[in-house]
């Protein structure tokens, strides 16, 4: 591959987040033009993680870029189990909160899995609930996971084929390496799906046309285990003192990478421009 400068490589999220949330803007303005609907957003947080706290506030940034009403429920973090569920009900019965999210981590004496389950499967903004992932495993995508969603979308975006490409995927979460792995298959590409457990991962990644690593784990990724000009997402987030490094060895594997999304300002972005696409979507079904 020839070295047009790194700039062509990197996969623009911030520039993407900002042409999906415009066409969200629009959508909005038409459901309120059309039928007098403002979309409603509803975030619950349980705790006060300032990490959580911080994600939060940037969806509800967004929001308030794109026309859609948020609203904040902050409960405390001995809040239980039956306080949180009771809440989740009232939001699923209130006809101005079209899409309801659920902010993770919760408080260890709590059960995600119930509470998200909790949510009206037509309001879950996140695409978590296992009605929406089971439509998603027969291929029906309506509202699946925002970040696997957004990483499609960059792929259009880039006009990078899917169909029969070798996809490696580093992490099998529910959030990102699962769903993303149906999203893969349901387009036809040959999907490997590596975690904690694989053994020589490098022999996988290798393969990869397009990589996408979810592990949560410093620079696991170096230059030797990737193909030249393969496209590459990284998702994964550590925070240092020193800074934000993804789970990439961004600086020495874009010399080899067609393009690559950096951190931060990569998928981040795109996944919060996502979410704000599905609570429209939710609107546009639940008026």
């Amino acid at each position: 591959m020839s070295d047009e400068g790194y700039e062509s490589r990197i996969i623009d999220g911030k520039a993407l987040a900002k042409k999906i949330e415009s066409e969200v803007e629009s959508g909005v303005k038409a459901l309120v033009s059309g039928r007098g609907v403002t979309p409603g957003l509803a975030t619950v947080l349980v705790g006060d993680d300032p990490a959580s706290k911080m994600y939060v506030r940037l969806k509800h940034k967004a929001c308030e870029r794109v026309g859609i009403r948020a609203e904040d429920h902050f409960l405390p973090a001995e809040t239980s189990q039956e306080e949180l569920i009771s809440l989740i009900n009232t939001l699923n019965k209130d006809k101005n909160v079209h899409g309801i999210l659920l902010q993770l981590p919760l408080p260890k004496h709590l059960f995600p899995q119930e509470a998200m389950e909790a949510i009206a499967p037509e309001k879950d903004a996140d695409g978590f609930h296992p009605y929406n992932m089971g439509k998603l495993m027969i291929g029906d995508e309506g509202l699946v996971p925002c970040t696997p969603h957004g990483v499609i979308r960059a792929l259009e975006e880039y006009n990078v084929p899917i169909k029969g490409k070798n996809v490696v995927i580093v992490g099998h979460s529910n959030v990102v390496g699962k769903p993303m792995a149906a999203m893969f298959l349901n387009r036809n590409a040959t999907v490997s799906v590596c975690h904690v457990f694989t053994d020589d991962l490098k022999k996988y990644t290798l393969g990869a046309d397009i990589l996408v690593v979810a592990a949560g784990v410093k620079h696991l990724i170096k230059a030797d285990m990737v193909k030249e000009g393969a496209v590459i997402f990284d998702v994964g987030i550590t925070q240092e003192k020193d800074g934000v490094y993804g789970d990439v060895d961004f600086e020495n594997v874009i010399k080899k990478a067609a393009l690559i999304t950096p951190v931060p300002g990569g998928v981040g972005p795109l996944t919060i421009a996502i979410l704000m696409k599905h609570v429209l979507s939710c609107a546009e079904i639940n008026f």
